[in-house]
């Protein structure tokens, strides 16, 4: 179903705040989609979970949930009939009932064979079928949270609602919470809304992310869409590192420190700044490079260089801990992006082009008499010699 859950132009402030927590938010989510609201606290990502359980008002827009309007200025739908399911930080599990009774409480007013085969089927689901008889205290925090997952999924409700459900977990088990809980959420086909400040957290977990900045929505797409193509300069600086390498247009060119990008379109603008993140570039020790590493910090797996650019810019680059670049040498910075965006002083404005696609020979036309090398062509040049207009 299409527009499963929508907010349109939906706006709500608190007494004695200067500005409101939410600004004409507007978002459709279809039918067994999992939507991440991603923001720094204070941006209105929790008010907007709240709005759309039904704890708090709107002051003006509308809230509809499978395609009946919760929440307008003409009425509002109390929480318990909205058919929502929420997960909470502390998973608020009910101490003196077991895992079985905890994950039946919404059902009773279902008939005893339903409520005992919709339990046991979340109980199987969830991976808790060691674990049916006993209490929260005897639960590991992993395991308290496919509890509340499976209590919350028990109504089979319209959606789920999960503020910062993983908190409380160690980094470890919350990276294997959040992969069990996005299948759970699959294997039902539940649409699910997920609000957290952790922006891995949101990439694994979310079909799409919903960035909001200062009660607005400043975008909202595919997790690689907006890492790698953001909207605007406020989302790019938000959401993971990057830095912007200034570059200037002639026509549809775009002359950097990093080499000519051809543009998808001319561009008016004279002047971009090209973003680049920390794995779109690698690094490769020359004598003659323009640039040069200025520190180096071991992270793992990647070593994290800052690279001193001509233009005045440092470059942050992630780099495989084999690449071993001192502080102080020459390099040569080379692009390995297919497409980079390029942006004014404060959206994109731009997107530079792919490589042209060169289609393979027939197999036909090969035979193992006479096959002569291609020629070099142009592309071959550019890429030989370190320009930027090849990933």
């Amino acid at each position: 179903m299409k527009d499963h859950i929508v907010l349109s132009q939906v706006s709500k402030s608190f007494a004695n705040a200067d500005e409101p927590a939410v600004r004409d938010v507007t978002i459709s989510i279809d039918q067994g989609e999992i939507v991440a609201l991603l923001g720094p606290s204070g941006c209105g990502k929790t008010t907007s979970l709240r709005l759309i359980a039904g704890f708090e008002k709107p002051d003006t827009g509308s809230v509809s949930i499978a395609g009946r309007i919760v929440a307008d200025h003409e009425g509002f739908v109390q929480p318990e009939n909205r058919g929502v399911g929420m997960v909470f930080q502390d998973y608020a599990l009910f101490p003196h009932l077991n895992v079985r009774d905890n994950i039946s409480f919404g059902l009773r007013k279902w008939d005893r064979k339903r409520r005992k085969e919709r339990v046991e089927e979340l109980i199987e689901l969830s991976g808790l079928s060691e674990l049916e008889d006993r209490y929260p205290h005897q639960l590991s925090g992993g395991q308290q949270q496919r509890v509340a997952m499976a209590r919350a999924l028990a109504p089979e409700p319209h959606v789920l609602l999960l503020d910062e459900p993983f908190s409380n977990l160690d980094t470890e088990l919350r990276f294997q919470m959040r992969a069990e809980v996005r299948n759970l959420l699959k294997q039902v086909n539940t649409t699910a809304i997920l609000v957290t400040h952790d922006q891995q957290e949101a990439m694994m977990m979310a079909d799409r992310m919903a960035v909001m900045l200062d009660g607005r929505v400043e975008q909202i797409d595919a997790p690689d869409i907006i890492y790698h193509y953001p909207a605007t300069r406020a989302v790019a600086k938000f959401v993971g590192q990057g830095t912007f390498v200034p570059a200037t247009v002639a026509g549809s060119v775009a002359e950097s420190d990093l080499g000519s990008f051809e543009l998808e379109r001319d561009s008016a603008a004279e002047k971009v700044d090209l973003l680049l993140r920390p794995r779109d570039v690698t690094l490769e020790v020359d004598p003659d490079g323009i640039a040069y590493v200025v520190s180096r910090t071991f992270q793992g797996a990647e070593f994290t260089y800052l690279v001193q650019l001509p233009c005045g810019v440092q470059l942050i680059s992630n780099q495989p801990s084999h690449v071993d670049v001192s502080p102080g040498a020459r390099v040569r910075v080379r692009c390995n992006r297919v497409r980079l965006a390029a942006y004014d002083q404060y959206a994109q404005v731009a997107m530079t082009s792919p490589p042209p696609m060169i289609a393979p020979p027939l197999l036909s036309d090969l035979s193992t008499s006479s096959i002569a090398p291609a020629p070099a062509t142009e592309a071959d040049e550019t890429q030989s010699s370190g320009h930027g207009n090849y990933d």
